[in-house]
C-alpha cells in the first residue's frame, strides 16, 4: 500500500496506465479481476492508486490486455518498485503539504521538465535570498521558523537539474527579469544565477517578450513533466492559493503541451534571452 494510505504520484501513474490499457482492450474491471483471481475492488484500488499492483499482477494484466511491448512492461514494473520507495523529501513530510510532496515526486522522476513562469523565477532556478524573500511574502502564511526548512527543500530540489538528471526548459515572461518583485540586492544575484544555470547543457532558458502581446496573460504559470526520452507530457502542475493541482487527463495534457509550444515559439531564442538578462543586469 502507498505510504500513509493515500495514493502516491507513482501509484496513481501506474494505476492510470493499467486503466488505459484495460479500456483500450475493451475489458471491464470484473473481467480483469477474474484474470487476476481477485475481487473487483482490488482492481479498482490498483487503478485509483490506493494500492500498488504487484509485479506478477502487472504482467498478468498486460498479457490479458494484449500488451506485449517489453518497454511498457519495464516502465510499469519500475513504477511499481519505486511506488513506496522513500524519497529524500519524505524526511520533511510532516511539515510539507501532500500536494507539494507530489510535485517534488514528479520532479524527481522526470526526464524532461518544462516551466512557464509569469511573475516569479521558478523554484529550480531561485537563489537562497530570492527563495527566502518569496516564501516570507507568500499569501499562504509560512511561520518564520519554517522558512529556513522550506528554503533547504527548494535547494535540494535544484540538484535534479544541477546534476543533469533532467532536461529543463523554462520560459519566463520579460517582467520577471526587468521588473523585480524583490529588492535589488536580491534581484541582481538572481539574474546572475539564471545566466549561470542557462550555461548547463541540459538547461534552456527563454524569455517571452512583452511584444508577444496578450499570450502571457492568457496562460497561467504551470510546469509539465515527461518521464521518458520521448518527452511526451504525462503530468502538469498548477500553483494556486489552495496549493498544487496535478492534471493527468489526456485532454488537459494535450492543452498544456500545445500552450507550451506556443509560448516557446513566441519566446526569444536562448542567446537573445541571455542578452536581455545581461542588459537588465547592467541597468540594475
Amino acid at each position: 500500500m502507498p505510504a500513509g494510505g493515500r495514493p502516491t504520484v507513482r501509484s496513481r501513474r501506474l494505476g492510470a496506465a493499467l486503466k488505459r490499457y484495460r479500456r483500450a482492450a475493451k475489458i471491464d474491471q470484473s473481467h480483469a479481476a477474474s484474470v487476476l483471481g481477485v475481487d473487483q475492488a482490488r482492481v479498482s484500488r490498483i487503478e485509483s492508486g490506493h494500492v500498488t499492483a504487484r509485479i506478477l499482477e502487472i504482467r498478468v494484466l498486460l498479457d490479458a490486455y494484449g500488451v506485449s511491448d517489453a518497454e511498457v512492461l519495464r516502465k510499469l514494473e519500475d513504477l511499481a518498485k519505486r511506488s513506496n520507495r522513500r524519497g529524500w523529501w519524505l524526511e520533511h513530510a510532516e511539515r510539507l503539504r501532500p500536494d507539494y510532496l507530489d510535485h517534488i515526486s514528479l520532479e524527481d522522476d522526470a526526464a524532461h521538465i518544462r516551466v512557464w513562469a509569469q511573475a516569479l523565477v521558478p523554484g529550480l532556478l531561485q537563489t537562497t535570498g530570492y527563495a527566502e524573500s518569496v516564501i516570507r511574502s507568500s499569501p499562504s502564511y509560512v511561520a518564520p521558523e519554517r522558512v529556513g526548512q522550506m528554503v533547504k527543500v527548494r535547494e535540494a530540489r535544484q540538484a535534479k537539474i544541477e546534476e543533469g538528471g533532467a532536461a529543463y526548459t523554462a520560459i519566463l515572461w520579460e517582467p520577471v527579469i526587468i521588473h523585480s518583485l524583490v529588492p535589488a540586492e536580491i534581484h541582481q544575484p538572481q539574474l546572475e544565477r539564471i545566466l549561470e544555470v542557462a550555461e548547463r547543457p541540459n538547461v534552456t532558458i527563454q524569455i517571452l517578450p512583452l511584444s508577444a502581446g496578450t499570450m502571457a496573460g492568457e496562460i497561467s504559470a504551470f510546469a509539465s513533466f515527461s518521464f521518458d526520452e520521448a518527452a511526451i507530457v504525462e503530468a502538469v502542475t498548477l500553483e494556486n492559493l489552495r496549493g498544487t493541482s496535478i492534471l493527468e487527463a489526456p485532454e488537459d495534457l494535450a492543452a498544456y503541451t500545445l500552450a507550451f509550444d506556443q509560448l516557446r515559439s513566441a519566446a526569444l531564442a536562448p542567446n537573445a534571452s541571455a542578452q536581455l538578462i545581461r542588459r537588465a543586469l547592467q541597468r540594475s
